[in-house]
């Protein structure tokens, strides 16, 4: 175990003090309100902690409080720590982003696009080019998650077991051949879908590197980062730490609901959202990006990986809303946002909704957690809590407002 710390003082880091107390008195409201039920915040520039507040529960019956240490499931932040581990195995010559995947998972060799029809009359067709390792890293697959219900394909995923993303008790080796049944929404690399693809590139990383996902990271990521608590599962020792799971009730309040089990080593290890983690192993994992793939002397990118992880690779510097297939897509949020291969990147601040500094890049979890790096500002924040919202989350905007508020030099 080891903990995040704050290392330097708020002024010393061109932070200033007042408007970050003013961010924990924000977080603290809804907490107090009964709307969270803790949360841990951290902010560092040029790689040193500034600014570290855990307040509330991490467990409100309990009566557990947010600690340094406490673990949280982090849900699809574990998307571009997959997304890392692919880009390792193409630096080693072992992957690449432009062959097939049908090359490393025969059952996507001849992938078939929706046509027309619903249910049991769905029509199909060839798709137009094969599905790429890059279209599975940008969200431009052409796959989907059957909790959208905007689309037949949707009521396609939901009708195979798959509204949670796996089919109860399978493996992800079984869950992603079931995805290569079913058709894709468009033709790859024609729209931005967020969906399934991170399981299917966790497949692959199995497959190519001949381990199960969890024991590659572990080797390959956790381990020489010093992610010392970061995985798949928890165990009796880590037990104690880990966060209770809420959701958000109708009225605004929250309530306990099942959470990502993490007892016992799970049958579907999930690249797309499987991982827990602590403040700690997050603020190693960002500073090996902010650092261009190098950490206390260990490197696993280089910095020309790095740089190609976290640039646009929508087509023609497209955003999110505009490149976006589904209704899911269309929010003011996209504005300005495109995709890089694992996390969202700002591709024009003037149109974001929030104040964001050019380039930032980074990603979010459904039960409220989010990470984000601003090279024009060496800067790093990561924010924790366990609330799955009922709809669109204030949080992040709030967040990102309050942390802009605080940066003066």
């Amino acid at each position: 175990m080891a903990l995040l710390q704050q290392e330097v003082g708020p002024e010393e880091a061109g932070l200033d003090a007042g408007a970050l107390e003013r961010l924990d008195r924000h977080f603290a409201h809804r907490v107090d309100e009964g709307r969270m039920p803790g949360f841990l915040v951290a902010v560092a520039r040029g790689g040193r902690v500034a600014h570290l507040t855990a307040y509330g529960a991490r467990d409100v019956a309990a009566g557990l409080p947010v600690e340094s240490d406490t673990l949280w499931r982090i849900y699809s932040m574990t998307k571009p720590v997959t997304s890392v581990g692919a880009l390792m195995l193409m630096e080693e010559g072992r992957l690449a982003l432009d062959e097939p995947v049908g090359r490393h998972l025969p059952a996507f060799a001849e992938p078939r696009v929706y046509e027309g029809g619903s249910g049991d009359d769905v029509r199909t067709r060839p798709a137009s080019g094969p599905l790429l390792v890059r279209h599975l890293m940008t969200h431009t697959a052409g796959l989907t998650f059957g909790f959208y219900r905007t689309h037949p394909v949707d009521a396609l995923y939901r009708a195979a077991g798959l509204e949670s993303s796996v089919v109860p008790g399978a493996s992800l080796a079984e869950t992603v051949d079931l995805y290569a049944r079913l058709p894709l929404q468009f033709d790859p690399g024609t729209q931005w879908n967020y969906s399934v693809a991170s399981n299917v590139l966790g497949r692959i990383i199995e497959v190519v590197s001949g381990q199960p996902l969890d024991v590659f990271l572990a080797e390959r990521v956790f381990r020489p980062l010093g992610m010392a608590d970061a995985g798949f599962q928890v165990t009796d020792e880590q037990a104690g730490r880990l966060a209770e799971m809420y959701g958000e009730t109708e009225d605004g309040g929250i309530e306990t609901v099942t959470g990502l089990p993490l007892r016992g080593r799970p049958r579907f290890l999930s690249g797309s959202g499987g991982m827990v983690a602590s403040a700690h192993d997050m603020h190693r994992f960002m500073e090996l990006l902010r650092r261009r793939g190098e950490l206390d002397g260990v490197r696993l990118l280089t910095p020309r990986t790095v740089d190609l992880m976290t640039r646009n690779h929508l087509p023609g510097g497209a955003d999110l809303r505009a490149f976006g297939s589904r209704p899911a897509h269309d929010d003011p949020g996209n504005d300005g946002v495109g995709f890089g291969l694992g996390v969202s990147v700002v591709v024009d601040p003037s149109r974001t909704q929030v104040p964001s500094g050019p380039g930032t890049y980074g990603w979010s979890g459904v039960a409220t957690t989010t990470f984000w790096i601003d090279p024009g500002r060496d800067l790093t924040v990561q924010f924790y809590t366990q609330v799955r919202p009922r709809s669109s989350n204030p949080v992040f905007r709030e967040l990102r407002r309050l942390v802009h508020d605080a940066v003066t030099g």
